[in-house]
């Protein structure tokens, strides 16, 4: 396995399959950004993306899998339910924090400042480490209290504890993997993050199936194969990074933060880091919910998650494209193809979602079967899908918008649109219209109610800053 290999070994695997890129390649990329057919650019950006996205989940699917099939219905909810959206609401931080970075080296790279990108990289990587030591130690002081908080089931309190303890101590290196691709894309590069996923991917299946089936480790073998694959992917990218040429080359002797650059990155940053917080702590209140009506809803809502995660992943991926795309044109000058590429990105993600909502309304029970084979968390699970899928079309706005306008480096409306419009929405349905009629259905109606409201303040915003960047107004 990689894992086990020198730097040397990794950098001559990588150099192999053409993953390293040459400046000039690079240069050619960042043309065509700016002056090539958009939709092209935006899928050149999608694919890899979407597909580094699908292993990057896939991580947690082969998780849920195995402990669905082999150790049971407890271990899927103990990894599921509480737990993911608790990684979530410290994870889902940082990488918003971090995506200022991105914005930044885009911006930095589409008019060639050359040292800005070399600060920015260096403040990114040192904003990495520092936000990972500390989410480790929060993530394990806070696991215990936030489980009795959401009433987690008592049956599965012990194994999701030891899940969480584990799989927080690879949180520096996971920020390192994340900070180090979103690095490689904002500079054009999509194709090696994917590349080194997939790496990750077959390792974590080797090292699940080793620690799970036949060391039989149960929720701890699973955490401890996706705590080594993260450190795993961490030591590619860094080689990678260090033995570039490019002007995004990382050097140990320059990881400090460059205060001006560490105040753009925040400012960016900082509004999309507390709206995933915020997204994600209204996504706890509606777990505890969850929570509440018992290990066959909680193991439901978990496995739907994974079918969920599908949908979620090409529209994120989507919106990671446009971002880019936005992000070089706007520092290029180049305002009408930030536009187009709004647009043609809206049309790929609208027909791709109708796809997906026909796909799993028919075929959604046999994903089901993957993880579980209670029939009871199998009823509950379709009741979900066939209730939450028809809606997904109406969030997609939501994911393309925000990601256009952040491009340009405008965060903090989005944030406070997705707070209001999301996260204090939700709340209020929870508390208001939930105690009155407390069923599963009714929990769920605050997605598709939060989405649609959401996305029209969206579309109203991002007419309003189209409008005044033309006539060379900031907003």
């Amino acid at each position: 396995m990689l894992l086990f290999y020198t730097q040397n070994d990794i950098l001559k695997f990588m150099k192999s399959t053409i993953i390293l890129k040459t400046t000039d390649s690079h240069k050619k990329a960042s043309h065509d950004i700016i002056n090539g057919t958009i939709w092209k650019s935006l899928l050149s950006f999608f694919f890899p993306i979407l597909l580094g996205t699908l292993f990057q989940q896939l991580y947690n699917t082969v998780d849920a899998f195995v402990v669905g099939q082999f150790v049971g219905t407890k271990a899927l909810a103990a990894v599921g339910g509480t737990t993911a959206v608790y990684v979530n609401l410290l994870i889902g931080f940082f990488i918003g924090l971090s995506s200022g970075a991105g914005v930044l080296i885009s911006q930095f790279y589409g008019n060639q400042n050359k040292r800005a990108i070399s600060q920015s990289v260096h403040t990114a990587m040192a904003l990495c480490i520092a936000g990972g030591i500390i989410v480790t130690a929060l993530g394990i002081l806070c696991t215990s209290p936030m489980l009795y908080i959401t009433h987690t089931p008592e049956e599965i309190i012990p194994l999701s504890r030891l899940y969480l303890t584990v799989y927080f101590c690879g949180t520096v290196p996971m920020f390192v993997y994340n900070m180090g691709s979103g690095i490689l894309r904002a500079v054009g590069n999509s194709k090696t993050p994917f590349i080194i996923l997939v790496i990750g991917y077959i390792t974590n299946i080797a090292l699940d199936l080793i620690f799970v089936v036949i060391f039989k480790m149960g929720v701890l073998g699973v955490a401890f194969a996706t705590a080594l694959c993260q450190i795993e992917s961490a030591v590619i990218v860094m080689v990678l990074l260090t033995k570039t040429k490019d002007v995004y080359k990382f050097s140990i002797k320059e990881l400090r933060f460059t205060p001006h650059i560490l105040k753009q990155t925040l400012r960016i940053g900082f509004p999309a880091g507390v709206q995933s917080s915020l997204y994600t702590i209204s996504n706890l209140i509606i777990q505890t919910n969850f929570n509440i009506l018992g290990t066959e809803t909680v193991a439901a809502w978990a496995a739907f998650g994974k079918i969920d995660a599908v949908f979620w992943m090409t529209v994120n991926a989507f919106g990671i494209a446009v971002t880019t795309f936005s992000g070089q044109n706007f520092g290029a000058d180049r305002l009408d193809r930030v536009k187009k590429g709004m647009w043609q990105t809206l049309d790929m993600t609208a027909g791709t979602t109708i796809l997906y909502t026909a796909f799993f309304w028919l075929f959604g029970k046999y994903f089901y079967r993957l993880f579980t084979k209670d029939q009871e968390v199998i009823l509950i699970g379709m009741n979900i899908l066939h209730f939450m899928v028809p809606w997904w079309i109406s969030y997609i706005s939501i994911e393309i918008l925000s990601g256009t306008v952040r491009g340009t480096g405008k965060s903090f409306v989005p944030m406070l649109i997705t707070v209001f419009g999301v996260c204090l929405l939700r709340i209020v349905w929870i508390f208001t219209a939930v105690p009155r009629h407390n069923t599963l259905n009714m929990v769920l109606t605050c997605y598709p109610l939060t989405w649609c409201a959401t996305s029209l303040a969206f579309w109203a915003y991002y007419f309003i800053v189209m409008k005044k960047f033309s006539k060379g107004k900031s907003v």
